[in-house]
């Protein structure tokens, strides 16, 4: 899905689909993680109702906070069987064999010490940490947790999911950490490397600080 901002960066080469088929756990497991004509799996282009706001969701947080979570091991309940696997495997939001429609995940992205003066927004623009960023901000709706798929497909909220249902509920720690992401952008007119969002983690610090959840 794609964040309703009116300042957004335009729709990168690396954001086109990936078509190509790739291994899977097994054929039920490649069907389950949607894409090509599966019903339930992911379109190739999303359209969200549009924000309010405009504002850009925090980078530092996303790196630290979010990205871990699109690689660890969780368990997948689909059609009454659990499973484990990474939204990031293959066959699901892998970004070179993934059929999981636009979301894409480069697992291989390597986290950058945003405080290194260094580490300039061009520089951190031509990542894949980069990439992975840009791609599940769009998959938000500004402001609202229930209408951005990032978090409305794995609990299965109104929509369905072709991988299945990923959180059991919205007390999920994951889920509490997507939903801080969210509804704490960066100020307004501020960009995604914003130093107001450090206040996100404990201490204020996205290198040494713990990630916030409230």
């Amino acid at each position: 899905m794609r964040q309703a901002s009116p300042a957004a960066p335009a729709r990168a080469p690396w954001r086109v689909p990936l078509r190509a088929a790739g291994a899977c756990l097994a054929a039920a497991w490649l069907a389950s993680c949607g894409g090509g004509g599966n019903p339930l799996g992911n379109p190739s282009s999303i359209n969200n109702p549009g924000g309010a706001t405009g504002q850009r969701l925090s980078y530092a947080y996303f790196q630290k906070c979010i990205n871990p979570i699109f690689l660890a091991a969780l368990p997948i309940t689909h059609n009454g069987v659990t499973t484990v696997n990474t939204c990031a495997g293959s066959g699901c939001h892998d970004t070179v064999a993934g059929t999981g429609g636009a979301f894409r995940i480069a697992t291989g992205a390597t986290a950058l010490d945003v405080t290194d003066p260094a580490n300039t927004p061009d520089a951190i623009r031509d990542t894949d940490m980069y990439k992975n960023f840009y791609s599940a901000q769009g998959e938000v709706v500004g402001g609202s947790t229930t209408q951005s798929r990032l978090l409305a497909k794995p609990l299965l909220i109104n929509v369905l999911h072709g991988g299945g249902q990923i959180f059991a509920n919205d007390q999920d720690p994951n889920v509490k950490l997507i939903e801080y992401w969210i509804t704490h952008p960066s100020p307004s007119g501020q960009d995604e490397f914003s130093t107001a969002t450090y206040n996100m983690f404990t201490p204020a610090d996205p290198n040494t600080g713990t990630c916030n959840t409230n």
